[in-house]
């Protein structure tokens, strides 16, 4: 079927909007019309190449919208649900079948190869193949191919073109804290980066009970929004050592922070910034080959860094969970949204890069 789609061409290029063919769902595809889609900063890394995602691809992971088909095999939805798309996994690798898929040990070739599992492609331009199944979806389109493992069905009362941030960013922050951190009420917490990642994450830690938030970032109007979002305290890195701050909020240093940032100086800070015992999570993408230097005798002090994918949520158990405290008002996460039309996803991926949005929706 002819559907309309942004195609970037080459690494580094624009997203040009353009018609392309798409092939029907197979037996465990589910064909899905776009409501809207989330604009993340991963979709902007793979533009610039620094993912192994092929081009030219059709970008575009945080979808939302109306089952239009299923496959023969598909059992979880059917047409006229609306569903929420998420990354993929294999299901059958150990971590899959622990129940981890954001572990999923085939996740990098599922999720940036620009195929299927079995290396076909869902898109062409006049025979030429354009690489799309980016996180088993490629979502910058008015419809897209995606699994049954990584469609969500969501409840039909709640708009659909709010629902889109949930499948990676939203979830990620939120999951961050909740799931990778498993932060307790009473302890403490600091926050490297206040885009929409690090909103959800400090809304996440008003939801655990976290006592103390900290936030961190160079921009006065991303601390204003922190204190909206629940930050009980705040600190302009770019004006201050943000390590000697937390130290002294916090006696000596803090239980846990969270990096958003994807810069090494500022992940370094992060870790400098625990208390004995702490936990450190790394949520920022940097391109693939970037190092950070620590001092080992910080780590051996009982000191702890994990790696954050996705939030180490299961979508199909973790969205209801985050639309479910939406509707109890404890998670505003749509106040973080600011929408364009699919037309304007240029402006939008300058926006973002600027900090001028915090989450730009694409509705095509």
């Amino acid at each position: 079927m002819k559907i309309k789609a942004a195609v970037v061409r080459e690494a580094g290029g624009p997203f040009v909007i353009d018609d392309v063919e798409l092939e029907e769902p197979r037996s465990n595809e589910v064909l899905v019309r776009i409501e809207s889609t989330g604009l993340c900063h991963t979709d902007l890394v793979a533009r610039m190449g620094y993912l192994p995602m092929p081009h030219p691809c059709v970008l575009g992971h945080e979808g939302a919208g109306v089952v239009e088909k299923v496959g023969g095999q598909v059992t979880k939805v059917k047409p006229g649900d609306h569903v929420a798309t998420s990354f993929i996994s294999c299901g059958t690798c150990t971590c899959c079948r622990q129940g981890m898929p954001a572990w999923c040990g085939e996740f990098k070739r599922l999720n940036f190869g620009g195929r299927r599992a079995d290396g076909s492609t869902t898109l062409k331009k006049d025979g030429q193949t354009i690489y799309g199944c980016f996180f088993g979806q490629s979502t910058f389109a008015n419809y897209s191919l995606v699994t049954e493992r990584n469609v969500v069905k969501v409840p039909t009362d709640v708009p659909l073109e709010i629902l889109s941030p949930l499948g990676c960013g939203i979830q990620t922050g939120a999951g961050g804290v909740i799931n990778s951190l498993k932060a307790q009420p009473g302890s403490e917490i600091a926050i490297f980066g206040i885009g929409s990642v690090g909103l959800s994450a400090i809304m996440a830690a008003v939801v655990s009970g976290c006592t103390k938030i900290i936030g961190i970032d160079i921009l006065d109007e991303r601390l204003e929004k922190a204190k909206e979002f629940g930050a009980t305290h705040v600190i302009n890195s770019g004006r201050a050592n943000p390590i000697e701050e937390i130290q002294k909020l916090t006696n000596g240093g803090i239980q846990y922070t969270l990096e958003c940032t994807g810069i090494p100086q500022v992940f370094r800070q992060a870790v400098d910034s625990l208390m004995m015992g702490g936990t450190c999570g790394l949520i920022g993408v940097a391109p693939v080959g970037v190092e950070v230097s620590l001092d080992m005798q910080t780590i051996l002090d009982a000191r702890t860094i994990k790696g954050v994918v996705e939030g180490d949520c299961n979508p199909d158990i973790f969205i209801p969970q985050l639309i479910e405290l939406y509707r109890q008002g404890r998670f505003p996460f749509d106040r973080l949204i600011k929408f364009y039309s699919l037309e304007q996803i240029n402006e939008a991926a300058e926006d973002s890069e600027k900090g001028k949005t915090l989450k730009a929706v694409l509705k095509p």
